[in-house]
C-alpha cells in the first residue's frame, strides 16, 4: 500500500469545496500512505494551534474523527499527529484535550484486513492509552512534564515535600503508560511506527529528566521528613530505580533502530549504599532496633547519589540544548528557501535586459559579488563596460519618496552616473545594495545645507548638453518563470545567498 487512496483525495476534494482548511490538512496528514505524516501538514496544524480565530474544539473533533477510521493506518497517524501538536503546538490544545471525559477509545481496535492490522493494532492500543495518560497528568497537575522548568530552579527542584509525593507518582503513571510501548527493533518495520517511537523517544528524555530532578529533591528533603512521609518517599524511589531499568532497556531498542548515540543520555544510577541508608532511618524512626549510621557517613552517601543523579540530569539538559539548535537551524533554512521564492517571483517576468543590467548595478556596487562574475566580466577583462545600459533616464520623484531629501548619489555608493541610467525599477537598485541616501550634483552647483552663511544663486552655471537621441528600438525576448534559462535562475539563487 503506498501513495494517496482514492479515498483520501476525494476526502481532500470535498473539505476544499467546503472551505475547511484544517479538516483538509488533518485529512492529507492521516492518509492510507505507510509512511509518517508529513511535516508540512504538521506545521500548518501547529500554525492553527496558535491563531486564536481557530476553533481548538474542532481541530481536535476533525482528529477523534479519524481515529474511528477501520484502517490501521489513518488511525495511528491520527494518534501520531495528536501526539506532535501536543508537543509541538499551542498549550490550549492540550488544555482542551485535558478538560474532555473521554479521549481515544481504542482500547478493543483490531485491523484484520490489513497485512500488519494485527501487529500494529496492538501498538496503536498501547499508544492510545499513553495520550490519553498525557492528557489525564496535564488534568491533574494543570502543566506538562515534558515543558516544564528544569534545573536547580526548576519547577521540581523548589517544589515542597508534599506537592513531591503528590506530583511524582503522576509522572510514574506517565512514564509506565510510555514504557509499554514495548517496541522490538524488529517491529519497527515502517515509517508510521517509527514516526510513534521517535514522539514517544523525545517524550521519554523530557519525562524522565523531570522525574529525575523530583527524586533528587525528594531526597534532599528524605531525613528531616516525618514517619509517614519517609515511607511514602521511600517506596517513590524504588519504582524510581526499577523504571530507571525499564527506560535503559527502551533507549537501547532507540540506538538499535539508528537513533545517533550522541543523542542518548547516560543514566547514572545512585550507589546501592544509598537504599540501605534510607531504609535503616526509616527503621529508626519506626523504633526498630537497627544500626544507626553516622551523621557524616548518611552525608557523604547522600552527597554521592544526588551527584550521580545530577549528572544524569545534565546529560539531559545537553539533549534539549541540541534540539534547540537544531529547530533554529532548520528555521533559519525555511526562512532561506521562502526568501529564495520571493525573489525568484520577482525576476520571474525580467527580461535578459533587465537582469543583466541588474547584475551590472551590482557588480559595480559590489565587485566581489560572485554572481556578477559570471554576467559582467572582473575589471581589467575588458576596456569597455560589457552591457551598455538604455539611455532613457530614470525618471523618479525623489522629493515625493523622500521627503527634502535630494536624489541619491550613486556615485557615492560606488556606482557611475550610466548606471543611473539604467531602466530598472527602482525597488530592484534598492534591493541589490546601491544606497539611495546618497546625492549627486551638477558642475557649478551648490548644495544648499539649510545652515547659515549660503547665498542664492544669481546666475545658473549648469552646463547643458544636446539631449541624447535614444536608441532604435530592438525585440527584447521575455522569459516567463517556466522557461527563463538555466544560467539565470542558478545565478539568481547565488544573488540571493550573497546578499
Amino acid at each position: 500500500m503506498s501513495g494517496q487512496s482514492i479515498t483520501d483525495r476525494i476526502a481532500a476534494a470535498q473539505h476544499s469545496m467546503t472551505g475547511s482548511a484544517i479538516s483538509k490538512a488533518v485529512c492529507k496528514a492521516t492518509t492510507h500512505e505507510v509512511s509518517g505524516p508529513k511535516k508540512k501538514h504538521l506545521d500548518y496544524l501547529i500554525h492553527c494551534t496558535n491563531e486564536m480565530n481557530v476553533s481548538i474544539p474542532q481541530l481536535a473533533d476533525t482528529l477523534f474523527e479519524r481515529t474511528a477510521n477501520s484502517s490501521w493506518v489513518v488511525v495511528f497517524k491520527a494518534l501520531i499527529t495528536t501526539h506532535h501538536l501536543m508537543m509541538y503546538g499551542n498549550e490550549r490544545l492540550i488544555q482542551y484535550l485535558a478538560s474532555r471525559n473521554t479521549l481515544f477509545n481504542l482500547n478493543n481496535f483490531l485491523d484484520k484486513g490489513a497485512l500488519q492490522g494485527y501487529d500494529m493494532s496492538t501498538f496503536i492500543r498501547r499508544y492510545s492509552r499513553y495520550l490519553n495518560e498525557k492528557a489525564m497528568s496535564y488534568r491533574l497537575v494543570a502543566v506538562d512534564f515534558t515543558k516544564m522548568k528544569r534545573g536547580i530552579d526548576g519547577v521540581m527542584r523548589t517544589m515542597t515535600t508534599e506537592k513531591l509525593i503528590k506530583t511524582l507518582p503522576i509522572i510514574q503513571n506517565q512514564l509506565d503508560a510510555l514504557l509499554d510501548f514495548q517496541a522490538n527493533p524488529n517491529e519497527l518495520t515502517n515509517g508510521v511506527i517509527n514516526s510513534a517511537f521517535m514522539l514517544l523517544f523525545k517524550d521519554s528524555i523530557r519525562l524522565f529528566a523531570a522525574y529525575n530532578e523530583g527524586v533528587i529533591n525528594l531526597l534532599e528533603k528524605y531525613f528531616d521528613m516525618k514517619k509517614n512521609q519517609c515511607k511514602d518517599a521511600l517506596d517513590i524511589y524504588k519504582k524510581f530505580l526499577y523504571r530507571m531499568t525499564k527506560l535503559s532497556e527502551f533507549l537501547k531498542v532507540a540506538e538499535q533502530v539508528g537513533i545517533d548515540q550522541g543523542d542518548i543520555p547516560d543514566l547514572s544510577q545512585a550507589p546501592s549504599s544509598l537504599l540501605e541508608a534510607l531504609e535503616q532511618h526509616l527503621a529508626s524512626l519506626e523504633g526498630k532496633k537497627t544500626k544507626e549510621l553516622s551523621a557524616d557517613t548518611r552525608a557523604s552517601t547522600l552527597n554521592s547519589a544526588v551527584s550521580s543523579l545530577s549528572s544524569t540530569g545534565m546529560s539531559f539538559s545537553r539533549m534539549d540544548e541540541k534540539e534547540r539548535q537544531q529547530a533554529l537551524e532548520e528555521e533559519q533554512a525555511r526562512l532561506q528557501a521562502l526568501k529564495v521564492q520571493v525573489l525568484l517571483a520577482l525576476f520571474s517576468h525580467m527580461t535578459t535586459v533587465e537582469y543583466k543590467s541588474l547584475c551590472y548595478v551590482k557588480w559595480r556596487t559590489f565587485p566581489s559579488c560572485a554572481v556578477c562574475l559570471t554576467v559582467v566580466p572582473p575589471p581589467g577583462a575588458d576596456s569597455q563596460p560589457p552591457l551598455q545600459p538604455p539611455a532613457k533616464t530614470m525618471t523618479v520623484d525623489f522629493d515625493a519618496v523622500f521627503g527634502n531629501n535630494s536624489a541619491p548619489n550613486f556615485e557615492k555608493a560606488g556606482a557611475t552616473r550610466m548606471e543611473t541610467n539604467i531602466n530598472l525599477p527602482f525597488s530592484l537598485i534598492v534591493h541589490v545594495g546601491v544606497r539611495p541616501e546618497m546625492q549627486w550634483t551638477q558642475p557649478g552647483e551648490k548644495k544648499l545645507t539649510g545652515g547659515q552663511n549660503w547665498q542664492n544663486k544669481t546666475m545658473s552655471t549648469t552646463q547643458w548638453g544636446p539631449a541624447p537621441m535614444a536608441p532604435p528600438p530592438m525585440p527584447v525576448q521575455h522569459y516567463s518563470r517556466r522557461n527563463l534559462q538555466p544560467t539565470y535562475l542558478h545565478s539568481v539563487t547565488r544573488l540571493i545567498s550573497t546578499n
